[in-house]
């Protein structure tokens, strides 16, 4: 496990983080090495330790500063949360370091992709369903009641996932 596991991100994601936050957490310097290298990862922490920003961190790095797939297998990143409130909480938060970074990025001229997110839940109109089926988004955020037993799932995960299959 490194002290430094922010090394592993580009420049612009670890100046945001360091202007944020004092340090990584715990869960935080364990994760990302394993993250990052692919591994499949499990981090069980108590509340409040950064274990979804740990997820979400790399996943944005990776979606901001590798080249995007074509629209319709756009989505790099699939969370699927336990309740619905909680998607919509996991949408809101993940706006900070989405605008964070890309303002690091600007400033410091390093080229970047702006991620788009979706959120697909029970409710999610028919042509919003359709519109991401057709054009997807980088990330995507549902809950279990969606992801499990929708039909129409199958296909959007398939255009959600599109080319990147080792990353499921």
């Amino acid at each position: 496990m490194s002290d430094k596991p922010l090394h592993l991100f580009h420049a612009p994601v670890r100046e945001w983080f360091d202007a944020v936050f004092p340090a990584p957490t715990r869960p935080q310097r364990m994760g990302w090495p394993a993250i990052a290298r692919g591994d499949s990862t499990l981090i069980l922490a108590p509340t409040g330790t950064g274990k979804t920003l740990a997820a979400f961190l790399w996943a944005i790095n990776r979606v901001m500063f590798s080249p995007p797939p074509e629209k319709k297998g756009r989505c790099r990143v699939l969370y699927i949360s336990p309740i619905k409130a909680l998607a919509v909480d996991v949408e809101r938060n993940l706006q900070s370091p989405l605008v964070g970074i890309a303002q690091v990025a600007q400033r410091t001229g390093v080229a970047f992709h702006q991620p788009s997110v979706a959120i697909r839940s029970g409710d999610t109109p028919s042509q919003d369903r359709a519109r991401f089926a057709r054009h997807g988004a980088d990330i995507l955020i549902t809950n279990t009641r969606v992801a499990l037993p929708d039909a129409d799932f199958g296909r959007a995960r398939d255009a959600a996932l599109g080319g990147d299959r080792d990353h499921r």
